[in-house]
């Protein structure tokens, strides 16, 4: 089945139910996956946002709509995004912006995830979505 894309819908339920996770203290851990999905939704609805569109299939690999982060990050940074993207620049060039945070955490262990990460992600998920349009 082939779903729709809403960027800015996806963010924005993602974050709701990171909060949910969060407030259950025995799946902070969860949460902090959760967090970082919503971030990323966030930032490529900004990106679709400054105009950028996805690349063709055979260029995948390279395409910042199919990234996550870190990588998500340094794709966009060198990008001339111009005036649109002002909003999104602001946190692709941020380095404290979901660092530690990477798809590989959903294979540990999960106090191997700090909660001081978890804490800064749900702020920064929070005020990357809360972008979303400015």
């Amino acid at each position: 089945m082939a779903y729709g894309i809403d960027l800015s819908a996806s963010a924005r339920r993602h974050l709701e139910a990171a909060h949910v996770l969060y407030d259950d203290e025995k799946r902070r851990d969860v949460a902090g996956y959760v967090y970082g999905i919503a971030a990323e939704c966030a930032v490529k609805a900004m990106m679709r946002e400054a105009g950028m569109q996805p690349l063709t299939k055979d260029k995948r690999r390279e395409d910042p709509f199919y990234a996550h982060f870190p990588e998500l990050k340094t794709l966009l940074r060198d990008l001339p995004l111009g005036r649109r993207g002002t909003t999104l620049m602001k946190f692709i060039e941020n380095p404290n912006f979901m660092s530690q945070w990477d798809t590989d955490m959903r294979y540990c262990k999960g106090d191997d995830i700090n909660r001081n990460w978890v804490d800064r992600w749900r702020n920064q998920a929070k005020d990357v979505v809360g972008a979303i349009g400015t």
